[in-house]
C-alpha cells in the first residue's frame, strides 16, 4: 500500500517538534527538574494516648498508696493512744462523748426550731425580737452576767487533813465538771466562767482574786447522774483529794441548784464586736 508523502512529513515534523520540547525541558539551565515534596512525618496519636494512660495510672498507684500508708499511720496511733487508756478512763470517755454529742444535737434542735419560727411567724420583726432576747439570755447564763437554776450538784470540798487542797487539783475538778456537761459553775461565791483561774495561796485557795476558804462549796448545773460520776469515779479526782490530801467529799444531786453567783462584764481592749 503506498503511503502519501504529506502525511509521512507531517508526522515527521510533529515528532522533531517533540523532541525539541523534550531537550529543551531536560536542559540543567532551566532548573525545571521536578520537585519531589517529602511526607512530614505523622506522629502516632495512639502512641501518645498510650503513654498518657500509663502515666497516669502511675501517678493514681502513687496517690493510693499514700493514702493506705497515712490511714495506717492514723489507725496505729489511735489504737495505741486507746490501748494505754484502763476501762474506767474508756467507760468516762464514752460517756463524755455521749454528753457532748447530745449538747450539740440539742442546739442544733433549737436552732432549726428558731428558724422555723422565723419562717411560720406573721410578724417576723416580733419573732426576731424574741429570739434575739432568748439568745441574749442564754449568753448571759454562759458568760456569768445573769444567775442560773435547774438540776445539778453540789459538792462539798473540807480542807486536807493530810496536806491543803492544791489549785491544780481543783481546776482538774472544774474541767472535769465542764466535760461531763456542766452548763454554769461557782466556787463558794465565785462564778466561773471561761477567764477564771484557780491559785494557791497562803491560807488557801484563790480564785479570780478572791481568797476561798474551806470547805468549799463547788455548785454546778448540768445533768445530775454525768456529774455525780465526774467526781466519784474511780481513780478521778475525787479519789484524789480523799487519798492524797485526806479531805472529805460529798456530792448531792438535786432538781433545783440555783446559781446567784455572777461575774463582771470584762473590758477587752483589742476584741470588737463586727458588725
Amino acid at each position: 500500500m503506498a503511503v502519501h508523502k504529506p502525511e509521512v512529513d507531517d508526522t515527521l515534523s510533529r515528532l522533531h517538534q517533540q523532541h525539541a520540547k523534550d531537550k529543551e525541558n531536560d536542559r540543567v539551565e532551566t532548573g525545571s527538574f521536578p520537585v519531589v515534596a517529602r511526607k512530614p512525618k505523622r506522629v502516632s496519636l495512639d502512641a501518645n494516648r498510650s503513654r498518657a494512660r500509663v502515666i497516669t495510672n502511675i501517678f493514681i498507684v502513687v496517690l493510693c498508696a499514700l493514702l493506705g500508708y497515712g490511714y495506717v499511720i492514723q489507725l496505729n496511733n489511735t489504737r495505741s493512744t486507746y490501748e494505754t487508756m484502763s476501762e474506767e478512763e474508756l467507760t468516762r470517755l464514752i460517756s463524755e462523748t455521749s454528753n457532748q454529742v447530745q449538747l450539740q444535737e440539742q442546739r442544733r434542735n433549737e436552732l432549726q426550731a428558731q428558724l422555723n419560727s422565723l419562717q411560720d411567724a406573721a410578724d417576723k420583726q416580733q419573732e426576731a425580737q424574741r429570739i434575739a432576747q432568748q439568745n441574749e439570755e442564754t449568753s448571759g447564763i454562759l458568760s456569768g452576767r445573769l444567775p442560773a437554776e435547774g438540776e445539778g450538784v453540789t459538792i462539798s470540798i473540807s480542807h486536807g487533813s493530810i496536806e491543803a487542797v492544791e489549785a491544780s487539783t481543783m481546776f482538774s475538778l472544774i474541767e472535769e465538771l465542764r466535760n461531763a456537761g456542766a452548763e454554769v459553775i461557782a466556787i463558794n461565791n465565785v462564778r466561773v466562767i471561761t477567764q477564771t483561774y484557780i491559785a494557791d495561796g497562803e491560807n488557801g485557795l484563790i480564785c479570780d482574786d478572791v481568797e476561798l476558804s474551806s470547805p468549799y462549796i463547788i455548785k454546778a448545773i448540768g445533768d445530775p447522774q454525768n456529774l455525780q460520776n465526774a467526781v466519784n469515779i474511780a481513780g478521778g479526782v475525787g479519789s484524789r483529794l480523799k487519798v492524797k490530801f485526806g479531805a472529805e467529799v460529798t456530792v448531792n444531786a438535786s432538781d433545783r441548784v440555783r446559781i446567784d453567783e455572777v461575774a463582771e462584764v470584762p473590758q477587752y481592749q483589742y476584741a470588737k464586736t463586727v458588725e
